[in-house]
Parts: C-alpha cells; structure tokens; sequence
C-alpha cells in the first residue's frame, strides 16, 4: 500500500497533471454541450412579473421583469413586446392610449431599444440589431408609462389588463402581477383568466396584500400563445371620470377621419341647402283635374321628358311604340327578342324627332331587331332622340342646373381624400375606393339587368323566368364581393366614417333630382299632364264616367297606349279596356294592326304593354 502511496505520491507533476486535466476538460466540454443543447430545447421565458401602479389621475406605470433562457435560435439580439394602443368602442370610433417607455435594462443596465409601429399597437425590440448575445439565461426589465386603460361603470371602476400578452412563443414557467390601486381605493372584487386569447382558464392564485396592493400568480406554466389576464374592481369616486368635455376632446384627437367625414356631411348639406333654395324650389303646383287627352303638341316621348325632368330609356320606348300606333313601323315578337318592321318610311303626324329616330334606327334597311348585335344603331337613335329633346324642351320647360352640382361634388371628393388621408389604413383605403368604384359601377348594371328580367318575366309568365333566374344567380356572387368589400372599407377608416361616406353619395344623389326645377310653363305643362295621368291610370268611377266624353274603343286604347307607357301607368290604363278587347277579339277578331307575335287572346292588353315596356327599356339599356 505504502508502495503504490509512493508510486502516486511520488509521480511526476507533470505525468499526474496532465492525464487528470485532459479528463477534467473532457467532463467540462461534456458539460457544455450538453448545457447548450440544453438551452436549444428549452428556449424560454422562466418568469415573467408584472408591477402595475395606478395613479391617482387614472393614468399607470407598469414594470416588467421578464427572465428568459436564450439558446440563439429566437432569442438571438435580444426580445420584442407588443402594446396595442389603438381600440375601437362599439360605435366604431378609435381610442388611443399613450405608451411611453421610461426606462429598458438587461440583467440591470441599460439596454438599447426601439419601437415600431404594429398593427393597432406598438412593438418594443429591445436589443441591438448588430450585437448577438450568447445562449444564457437573461434579465429583461421594461418601465413604461400609460393612460385611459380605466373602465368607468356605474357601480365601480376597474383596471383590467393583460398581463403577459399573448404573442410569445415561448413557454412561460411562472406569470405573475401586482397591483398597486391609488390611495383611498378599496378592492371590491378580483378576476383573473388563463389561457389563450378569449380563454377563461383560472390557473392562478391570488393573494391580498393590503394598501390596496392585490397579487396574481400562476399554478402552471403557459403554453406559447397563452397569457394571463387580470382584473380589479374599487370604489368609485377615487379616479375622476372623463367628463363628456373630454370624451368630445378626445374623439376629434383620435378620429380625424370621422370628424372630417361629419364636417363634410355638414358642408354638403349646407350648400345643397342653399343652392336648392337659389335655384331648385319648384313653383306652386295648380289645380290638378283630369284631362281626356295630352298637352297638346306633346308626343308620349315629349310628355316623360318634362315629367321627369331628364331622360330614360322609357323615354324612348314610348317613341318607338308610338311610330307604331301612327303604322309607321310594326312590331313582332318571337323568342322573347321584338324585332321592327318599316312600314312607311313617313307620315304627315310624325314629330321631327320621330322622324329622326326612324332613320337612324333603319337607315337604308327595312328592318332591326332589339338585342346586343345592333347596340350601336340603337344608340344612335337614343342620342338624337335625347338632343332634339333637350333642345326642344329642357331650358324652356324645366332647369336642370348641373352647374350647382360641381361645388358638392367637389366637397365630396374633398372630404373623401380627407377621410382616407386620416384613416388608420390610408394606402389600403385608396385602393379600396378605387376597387369600390369599378365593382360597385359593374354591380349596379347587374342589378339593374336583373330587375328589368324579372319584369319582364312577370309580364310574360313563371315559364320565362329562366333569364331571370339566370342573371340572379350570375349577379350573386359579385354582390357578396361588394359587401365584402364595403366592410373591408370600414374596417380600413371606421364603421362610422364609411356610414356616413355613403350618406354623402345618397346626399348627392337625391339633390341631383332635388336641384332640378321646373319653369313657370313646365310647371303649368306638368300640370296639364298630371290631369291625363289622372284619367289614363284612375278607374272609371261615377265622376269620370260623367265627364268622360270618349268611348271607350279599341283604337281609343291603341292612341293613349303610348302615353301610358311614358308615364307608367301602362297596366291600369290596359286593365280598363280589358272587356272592350276581349269583345272586339271575339266579334271581328281583333288584334292591333302593328303587332304579331304571341295570340292577342292570350297576350291581352295589359300582357302586352308590359312586355313591350320592359323588353324596350332592357335592350336600349343593356
């Protein structure tokens, strides 16, 4: 034993020191790796604590201790914290805290950082961009100061507050707060949940501590992705309430866009105001009684121009059936498509602008069919029609006035590049409106060519709403995409700026009519023409069969059907020679001499008014 005492005693240093050195670096390297690969898979936050001071103004300061475990993976320059500091009430408006952060140190010196803008809120990036920290374990501490995080009740006021958030992905071994009510506070009733957003686990403990301190503490660790949230109500009284001073000064802070969007409105109304006041009252109706025939020198056309100060495509389906009933043109129907037919190319009772829509609409030909493939003819018949109008009949029966619309179409756009100059989202609200403007534009033609196939389908029968039902279904889908893409709008700006954006275009739309008016003469015309609407469209009463000094025939009915027509009283005006037609198809077998298509028997009167009305207006329009 002595023996090998002194054979180790008695080794050289040298020998002895470095065989035991060379196994001690071995275990230490070992220890390393391992140490590393030991932060490679447990990269964390080991606990995150939380001191919330409220003050007496309402106003809080928060610090924040956050030990995490950094392997170089996530944790490589340093942590980011997320703050929102932008909320919506339930009106829509926006309400902004203040976020100011007074004080970043890593294991208690200071820390260089930077904040960025980041969805509704702020992100903090503590660390540098350059500097790379080695895997370890760290100390994260943030002070920042905050404001207007008070709930106001009727009862109590409360702080109820997120603790950690739950953006991290990290485990989070141990959560935990304190808060620190304002002197004078008395805790009524404590909350507190766990879990991801919206979750309402109570993994945690809560402990008062006196002085109006209360502490929440997690009993397990939390997943990445999950938080705690905490909550305290007191007594009120020891915060002062905003007053409704502040509220009003706060909402024009935090909501430029809906206050441009009500400064606009207001503008807008004002002005409409007082240029419908200059210039858009119309002068007192006179006594409207029935008259048994037309102004006279007025064509069916003539009489829905005045009326509706402006033209449509009734204007001109009126013409056309009138170049009809004069036996200038028939018109046959087949398949659902009228096809006109020149019978005389003119006639001593033709006005000159139906003299001039029989030209453009034939030409050299005899014949021209109403669908897609003569858009162009057709439309060179509805623009000489609508000039030979105006000429004739705009500034001497009524003032349109388009001049005073340029100054509110001016405001509007105004106070829309306003609007989206304050949003929130302003570069994803100019392409919005710009998407908007060409979609809502398609939709509106969509709308409109279903509607006028559904009339149409009306009048002929349920075994042609194929068409109908077609376009429907087509239109569907583009209809959703608008609404779509007007709630992705008010997302962008507000629910209460794009409420009242679309005000603003109904505003300007209802003075576009509003502004109009009549002259004397147009009004004393409208008047005239009121009385024969009363008589084309009023059942025969006692009163009218008295005055009534036509007889009711056949060819009664085909004179006024024009008329009707234009003034849209079409179906009332048929439904009163009903018995007259249906005898004179029996004793002579009658039909008009300017229509073939379907059996008059079946057709009657009112079927083919409104087949024509519609079947018309859908082909000039589309």
């Amino acid at each position: 034993m002595n023996h090998t005492a002194n054979i180790r005693n008695g080794m050289p240093f040298s020998s002895w020191t470095t065989a035991n050195w060379m196994r001690g670096v071995v275990l230490v390297l070992s220890l390393l790796v391992g140490r590393v690969d030991g932060f490679a898979q447990s990269e964390k936050i080991h606990s995150f604590h939380s001191e919330i001071t409220i003050h007496a103004d309402g106003s809080m300061t928060v610090e924040e201790t956050i030990d995490v475990v950094g392997a170089g993976r996530q944790i490589r320059r340093g942590i980011f914290r997320t703050f929102p500091t932008r909320y919506q009430d339930r009106f829509g408006n926006t309400l902004r805290v203040r976020f100011e952060v007074k004080e970043v140190l890593r294991d208690g010196r200071a820390e260089p950082y930077f904040i960025e803008k980041a969805g509704h809120g702020v992100k903090v990036y503590i660390g540098q961009k350059d500097v790379y920290l080695q895997p370890g374990a760290y100390t994260y501490t943030l002070v920042y100061h905050t404001d207007r995080q008070i709930g106001f009740f009727e009862e109590f006021d409360e702080i109820y507050w997120n603790v950690t958030g739950v953006d991290w992905d990290f485990v989070i071994d141990q959560a935990g707060a304190v808060i620190h009510l304002p002197e004078g506070a008395r805790i009524l009733n404590t909350a507190a949940y766990t879990g991801p957003a919206g979750g309402r686990g109570q993994d945690f403990s809560m402990h008062d501590l006196g002085s109006g301190a209360v502490q929440f503490q997690t009993t397990r660790s939390l997943a990445p992705a999950e938080g705690l949230t905490v909550a305290v109500s007191f007594n009120k009284g020891v915060i002062a309430a905003p007053t409704t001073r502040d509220k009003a000064g706060s909402l024009m802070r935090h909501n430029p866009d809906t206050i441009a969007a009500l400064a606009g409105l207001a503008l807008l109304l004002l002005y409409y105001g007082v240029a419908w006041m200059r210039v858009g009252v119309d002068p007192p109706r006179g006594t409207i009684i029935p008259r048994f025939a037309p102004p006279e020198g007025y064509s069916p056309a003539a009489v829905r121009f005045v009326m509706k100060m402006g033209y449509c495509s009734r204007v001109f389906a009126a013409a056309v059936v009138n170049l009809a009933v004069k036996g200038i043109v028939t018109i046959h129907e087949s398949k659902g498509k009228f096809t006109l037919k020149r019978v005389h190319t003119e006639g001593s009772n033709l006005s000159k602008c139906e003299q001039q829509i029989a030209n453009k609409l034939f030409g050299s030909g005899d014949q021209i069919t109403f669908e897609q493939d003569n858009h162009q003819r057709i439309q060179e018949a509805v623009l000489a029609q609508k000039k030979w109008l105006r000429t004739e009949f705009e500034k001497m029966h009524f003032r349109s006035n388009r001049a005073w619309l340029i100054p509110g179409y001016v405001i509007s756009l105004s106070t829309l590049a306003a609007i989206v100059r304050f949003a929130p989202a302003g570069a994803g609200a100019v392409f919005m409106i710009l998407w908007l403007s060409g979609w809502t534009a398609g939709c509106y033609f969509l709308v409109k060519n279903a509607l006028t196939a559904w009339k149409s389908a009306l009048s002929q029968g349920v075994k042609h709403a194929g068409q109908a039902i077609g376009i429907s279904l087509f239109a569907l889908p583009f209809l959703a995409g608008e609404l779509i893409g007007i709630w992705a709008f008010s997302t962008m700006v507000s629910p209460v700026s794009a409420i009242l954006l679309l005000l603003i275009i109904l505003v300007n739309i209802l003075f576009y009519q509003l502004i109009k008016a009549p002259t004397i003469l147009g009004r004393r015309v409208m008047d005239q023409i009121e009385g024969f609407r009363m008589y084309l469209e009023t059942a025969e009463g006692e009163r009218l069969n008295i005055l009534n000094f036509h007889q009711k025939t056949p060819e009664l009915f085909e004179r006024y059907l024009p008329y009707a027509m234009a003034l849209g009283v079409e179906n009332a005006w048929s439904l009163k020679f009903t018995g007259v037609l249906a005898r004179a198809a029996e004793e002579r077998n009658y039909s008009p001499a300017w229509y073939s298509g379907r059996d008059w028997r079946t057709l009657g009167a009112i079927g083919l008014a409104s087949r024509m009305g519609s079947s018309f207006s859908s082909a000039i329009s589309s």
